[in-house]
C-alpha cells in the first residue's frame, strides 16, 4: 500500500483521538488529509489543531486510506456500526475498541511483538487492550526465548483508561479536597482520589469472579503470543493517577531464564526501556512514562514460588503506546510493507 500520501479518518475526538492526530503529526505520518468523524457536525480544535468535524456515517469514509476508531472504555461502538462499511468502501481500518478483538478474521496487533500477524488481515486490524499491550512489550521478547507457561498480573491502571470525563473528576476530587469541600464521583462508583477500586470493567459472566478487562488479559495475550495454553491470572485496578498504567508481573516459563539473561534480552528490545536499579530507586513509574512511547521494566528477579519464573513490574502510558501510538505504528508497517 505504498504512496506519498494518504487519507487518513479519525473515528472519536476523546483523549485516545485527540492522542492520534498529535501521534501523526509527531511521527510525520505521509497525511494529505485528517478527516475527523464524530456523531454531529461542528468546528473543533483538537491538539492545536481546528478541524471541521464531519458526522459519522457510511459515505463519511470514502475516499480514506485508513480509518481509525479511537474507541476507550468509557466510548466505544463505532466500529461495530461503521467498522467494516469503512473496509467496504476501501479503508484499512485500526480499531481501538474491543468489539473484534477475539473475531478470527481480525488480527489483534502489537508491531514489536506480533507485526508478523498484519499479513493476515483482510482490512481491519485491532489494537489490544491497554494493559495487554504493556503487559506484552515485556513479555514478547522473553516469550520467544524461553516460552510462557502462566502469568499472574496485577494492574495499577490510570484514570485515562476511563475517558476525559475520569481526568476530570479525579481533578475535580483534587480540587474539593484542598478546599475542604464534598467529592463527587460520578465517571466511577466510588471516590477515586486517595483509593483504589479493585474492579475495571463489568461481570465477565463466563468467568465467574472475574472482570471483563481481566478477561481481556487472558484471551488477548493467547490470541498475539499465538498459544491458547497459556495460563493468566489477572487482578486489574483503578488507581489515583491520571495517564500511565503499571504492572507487576509474575511469569512461569517452559525454560530456565535468569534476570540476567532477562535484562540483555529486553535491553535490545524495540519499544522498552530498562530501568532496574533497586538500591539506587530506579524502577518503572507512571510520573515518568506519561506521554512517553517506551514502556519502562524493571524489579527483574527470580520468582521461587514456581520454577524457572520472573517477576517484573513494567510501566507505560496508555493513552500513548497502550492506544494511539499502537495504532499509528500499525498503519507504518502496513505502508512499509508496500
Amino acid at each position: 500500500m505504498a504512496k506519498k500520501n494518504y487519507k487518513v479518518g479519525i473515528v472519536g475526538i476523546g483523549a485516545v483521538g485527540t492522542e492520534m492526530i498529535k501521534v501523526l503529526r509527531e511521527r510525520k505520518f505521509p497525511v494529505s488529509e485528517i478527516r475527523v468523524l464524530a456523531r454531529s457536525e461542528r468546528d473543533e480544535e483538537i491538539a492545536g489543531e481546528k478541524f471541521h468535524v464531519v458526522e459519522a456515517k457510511p459515505e463519511a469514509f470514502d475516499g480514506l486510506d485508513f480509518a481509525f476508531f479511537a474507541g476507550t472504555e468509557g466510548a466505544k461502538g463505532a466500529s461495530k456500526l461503521y467498522g467494516w462499511e469503512a473496509v467496504k468502501r476501501g479503508a484499512i481500518v485500526v480499531d481501538n475498541g474491543d468489539d473484534f478483538r477475539m473475531d478470527p478474521r481480525v488480527p489483534l496487533v502489537i508491531p514489536e511483538v506480533n507485526g508478523e500477524a498484519l499479513k493476515k488481515h483482510h482490512g481491519f486490524i485491532a489494537n489490544p487492550n491497554c494493559s495487554t499491550i504493556i503487559a506484552l512489550m515485556a513479555l514478547g521478547p522473553l516469550h520467544k526465548v524461553a516460552r510462557i507457561k502462566r502469568l499472574v498480573v496485577s494492574t495499577y491502571q490510570s484514570v485515562s483508561g476511563t475517558g476525559r470525563e475520569a481526568i476530570v473528576e479525579l481533578e475535580n476530587q483534587a480540587q474539593s479536597y484542598a478546599g475542604k469541600k464534598p467529592m463527587i464521583a460520578k465517571a466511577y462508583p466510588h471516590q477515586i482520589l486517595f483509593n483504589v477500586l479493585p474492579q475495571i470493567g463489568g461481570v465477565k459472566r463466563e468467568m465467574p469472579g472475574y472482570t471483563t478487562e481481566e478477561a481481556k488479559m487472558l484471551f488477548e495475550t493467547r490470541k498475539i503470543l499465538g498459544d491458547d495454553n497459556i495460563l493468566v491470572s489477572a487482578t486489574c485496578v483503578r488507581v489515583p493517577v491520571f495517564y500511565g498504567h503499571s504492572e507487576a508481573l509474575n511469569v512461569e516459563f517452559e525454560k530456565p531464564i535468569t534476570p540476567e539473561e532477562a535484562r540483555d534480552i529486553l535491553a535490545v528490545s524495540p519499544g522498552v526501556h530498562v530501568v532496574d536499579d533497586l538500591a539506587a530507586g530506579k524502577y518503572p513509574m507512571p510520573l515518568d512514562i506519561a506521554g512517553k512511547d517506551d514502556c519502562t521494566i524493571g524489579r527483574i528477579r527470580i520468582d521461587n514460588t514456581v520454577k524457572n519464573g520472573l517477576c517484573l513490574f513494567v510501566a507505560g502510558d496508555n493513552i500513548r503506546k497502550g492506544a494511539a501510538l499502537n495504532a499509528i505504528q500499525i498503519a507504518e508497517a502496513l505502508t512499509y510493507q508496500g
